[in-house]
């Protein structure tokens, strides 16, 4: 009987490829994502990405969608506290362990790690280790397509905004920036791949700026029905 776990999911194309590993390794059986959103802009956090979106992909992964409801200006002790209540209750179903799609941020995984602790649960890391230009490609490789939806202005210009994750993309990334974005110079909105049961129809809204980072708006495509 495979264990059951559930995945930390951001919509951007590393929570796609730990969910893919995940999947194709026969070894747990994924119940359900887990994702946070800011209430007052209904977005994902950072990434940017509309909660209609969000829910469009978890119905064409065929997975439930846990939601993780931040205030407007959420400190780091209330999103603890948030993030606790909904793991004790993930806890209390028999679930153990949250996938998540870190690469090689020491700090990120010991901050899982402790999370997860207090309420007796670990991390599982599928891609971790991986080199971010091999794991990018391999991305692209396996048929995944995704969109850029948010940038670091002082670390990349803001007309990759709208792009797609191609080889021509990573061909015209600037020097210094790491080909998976790890070190937050981007973030992006996956809309098909070999783990949808379809993809998601698209087009790109307007692009807003605030503080280093511009994030270009994702929208279900006019005239688009199921």
């Amino acid at each position: 009987m495979m264990e059951k776990v559930i995945v930390s999911w951001s919509g951007g194309k590393d929570s796609a490829l730990s969910l893919y590993e995940i999947q194709r390794g026969g070894k747990y059986q994924v119940v359900s994502l887990l994702t946070s959103i800011n209430e007052y802009h209904d977005r994902v956090s950072m990434h940017g990405v509309r909660r209609e979106m969000l829910e469009r992909q978890a119905q064409a992964l065929g997975l439930p969608l846990i939601k993780i409801l931040l205030p407007k200006d959420c400190a780091e002790e209330e999103y603890e506290s948030r993030l606790m209540d909904i793991l004790s209750r993930v806890k209390s179903d028999g679930i153990n362990q949250v996938v998540f799609g870190d690469i090689f941020l020491e700090w990120i995984k010991e901050y899982r790690e402790k999370n997860l602790s207090k309420v007796g649960m670990t991390p599982i890391l599928p891609i971790w280790g991986r080199k971010t230009d091999e794991l990018t490609r391999s991305f692209i490789s396996l048929g995944f397509k995704a969109v850029l939806t948010c940038v670091n202005t002082k670390m990349m210009p803001k007309h990759f905004l709208g792009r797609v994750i191609d080889r021509r993309f990573l061909s015209e990334l600037p020097p210094g920036v790491d080909p998976g974005g790890e070190n937050g110079e981007f973030h992006s909105f996956v809309f098909a791949g070999p783990i949808f049961r379809e993809s998601i129809p698209y087009a790109l809204g307007r692009t807003v700026s605030r503080d280093a980072y511009s994030f270009r708006d994702v929208l279900l495509r006019e005239g688009w029905r199921e």
